[in-house]
């Protein structure tokens, strides 16, 4: 316990147990179980609540994050420690959600008891590590057995020595276990019976069209093209298209018709970006997705053409992203109009594993019929093999809509030669501040401790307060409504806005339901990291103006208003300085750089709080220059 309290760096307990424990229990192991693997951590960069050593079969699992493995927990409070049969919890919460990945973590757990009678007499199904993290009390509920050792009273060395040999006989014999009955418990094993994700380490975001916003030469076109090139299938799921100053209405992004042919006959006119949406429409289409695209009808609209399949199978399919170079050259409200008004009506509908995605046509049925030579067009567009003969009817009897797998990402300068934008696309977009996100370190450049995490499509298009319902861990140690308090945090935001012309409406509530849903926060400075990058991309956007305009109903400041809210809902990540990690919010965005097998924990970036910094600089701008907005 005192050893937390040193300089973490360096310190000759962190090395011994690097080094010296690691070795031995390795050497413990390998004698009967060539080929587990053991890996530690007592922390990264700083102290560990609860340090681990874990032991992984590869034929279960290769990573701590997710999957079945013994693992050596250290107490928080000194106490003693346990060795203990596991689950990996971080894939699946970031897959399937907290609760969801407690209940599969509590049926796993069941089964295992049930098939291996052994466990339950080995030693106890509920430990108490005292942590006071997140990511500490995480290892407590999906414990299957563990064998509790206090410090003040260990046993002989045989004794441990033999209590870790029969469990890596109970571990060795999971790997022979039939997994089917897990499978159903939603499946955890890299068996070769499941295909190996692709898409499952992405972190799903709220909105599928972002504005990348900041100075010239920060790296906004290769940030999208990194993203793009993480899928491996760079050329096929990256398309970049430079904006021209003379666009000025949707046929310019998505074609248009021509009957300036020889026989005056109607001939479509592609574009580049139409068929990157029909090439990631393809991708959907693909036998190897497992999802099926076919026409429906509801109660509330007339046949229409819909993708259907399982949670599993979205895991197979990629995003593509098309990258819009210097948006705002030309007017977005003007050439990008059918876009952002299609953008509107995509839906997505879960029953429990199983969903539907819809979406209106971009290119219509009736644009289609128009066409003469539809073969040609089918051809131009990709959909020529026979195998797609089925979807070109569907789209020729209900049109292209836009595919859920396409992320749409416009690089942004904001100076005198370009244009602004209305808040129509404000609010259809996530807008970032690209130096806010990403900011250019030079000392960083060449070495990076830091990395963008790897960023995929929605899977939600509506939230409500009862998809969000439930709790996490605040500073305190008590319970709080994630649900309840993200509504508060809205109604009190607006209370600054209302009458104003940044008022905000019930698609705000959506957007920030969704940000919470897709984030899937643990605790409560994740939580209020959801907030803050919320305000970042979707509320300050909005605000812009003189000091008449910024003026509250009430005759107050706005900013300063706002300031005042955020302070009290934002705390304590509001007032955490530079080198207070332990009130600083996490990175949703970035992550550290850290070698080996890392938990979560380890690999988080601690930041401050950005809202905090863009209103203190919009505030500064109103001051001297009388005028301010969000935008560099």
């Amino acid at each position: 316990m005192q050893a937390t309290k040193e300089q973490f760096t360096g310190h000759p307990i962190a090395n011994l147990f690097r080094q010296d424990l690691t070795d031995e229990i390795e050497l413990l192991v390998k004698k009967d179980f060539d080929s587990f693997v053991i890996k530690a951590s007592v922390g990264a960069g700083n102290w560990a609540n609860v340090p681990w050593l874990s032991i992984l079969n590869p034929k279960i699992t290769t990573t701590t994050q997710d999957g079945i493995y013994p693992v050596y927990l250290f107490k928080a409070d000194g106490s003693g420690f346990y060795l203990s049969l596991n689950q990996g919890t971080t894939i699946p919460t970031k897959r399937f959600g907290k609760k969801r990945a407690e209940r599969r973590a509590g049926d796993i757990k069941k089964i295992l008891l049930s098939q291996f009678p052994r466990l339950k007499t080995w030693g106890e199904q509920e430990i108490d590590l005292k942590a006071k993290t997140t990511l500490g009390k995480s290892y407590e509920q999906p414990n299957i057995s563990a064998k509790f050792y206090s410090s003040s009273n260990l046993p002989e060395n045989h004794v441990l020595v033999s209590d870790l040999q029969e469990l890596l006989q109970i571990y060795k014999g999971i790997e022979e276990f039939k997994f089917e009955h897990l499978l159903e418990v939603e499946s955890f094993s890299q068996s070769k019976t499941i295909k190996e994700p692709l898409n499952a380490q992405g972190i799903p975001l709220s909105k599928p069209f972002l504005l990348l916003a900041g100075i010239s030469g920060t790296g906004k076109t290769r940030f999208v093209r990194e993203q793009a090139k993480t899928s491996g299938q760079f050329a096929e799921t990256y398309c970049l298209t430079s904006v021209r100053p003379d666009w000025h209405e949707p046929s310019d992004l998505l074609g248009y018709i021509s009957r300036l042919s020889k026989d005056n006959q109607a001939e479509y006119i592609t574009t580049d970006v139409l068929q990157f949406i029909a090439k990631a429409w393809r991708a959907i289409a693909s036998p190897e997705s497992g999802l099926t695209i076919e026409e429906k009808s509801t109660e509330a609209q007339d046949k229409h053409l819909v993708v259907t399949g399982e949670r599993n199978a979205l895991d197979q399919v990629l995003p593509y992203w098309l990258c819009l170079d210097e948006m705002n050259l030309a007017p977005v409200e003007q050439y990008f109009a059918d876009y952002l008004s299609v953008l509107e009506t995509r839906e997505w509908h879960w029953t429990g594993d199983s969903f539907t995605y819809s979406s209106d046509a971009l290119l219509k049925p009736a644009t289609i019929d128009e066409v003469a030579d539809k073969d040609k067009l089918r051809k131009q567009l990709g959909f020529e093999a026979t195998e797609y003969d089925e979807l070109w009817q569907l789209i020729c009897n209900h049109g292209l809509g836009i595919p859920f797998n396409l992320l749409v990402a416009g690089t942004v300068n904001m100076d005198e030669t370009t244009h602004g934008f209305s808040r129509k696309v404000i609010d259809r977009a996530l807008s970032f501040d690209f130096g806010a996100f990403f900011p250019n370190d030079f000392n960083e450049f060449f070495t990076p401790p830091n990395q963008n995490k790897r960023l995929s499509y929605p899977v939600w298009s509506h939230a409500s307060k009862a998809d969000v319902d439930f709790e996490v861990d605040s500073k305190d140690g008590e319970k709080i409504n994630a649900g309840d308090e993200t509504v508060s945090f809205l109604i009190n935001v607006n209370s600054v806005l209302k009458n104003t012309p940044f008022e905000l409406a019930f698609r705000a509530l959506n957007e920030l339901l969704l940000a919470v849903l897709s984030s899937q926060p643990q605790d409560e400075l994740d939580l209020k990291a959801v907030w803050d990058d919320f305000m970042m991309c979707k509320v300050l956007p909005r605000i812009e103006g003189d000091t008449d305009k910024l003026t509250t109903a009430n005759g107050k400041e706005l900013l300063a208003e706002l300031q005042d809210v955020m302070a009290d809902k934002l705390k304590p990540i509001w007032q955490a300085g530079e080198n207070e990690k332990a009130n600083q919010r996490p990175d949703l965005y970035r992550e550290k750089v850290v070698d080996g097998d890392n938990t979560d924990e380890e690999n988080v970036l601690r930041i401050q709080c950005r809202t905090k910094e863009k209103l203190e600089w919009m505030s500064s701008r109103l001051t001297t220059a009388t005028f301010t907005s969000f935008w560099p």
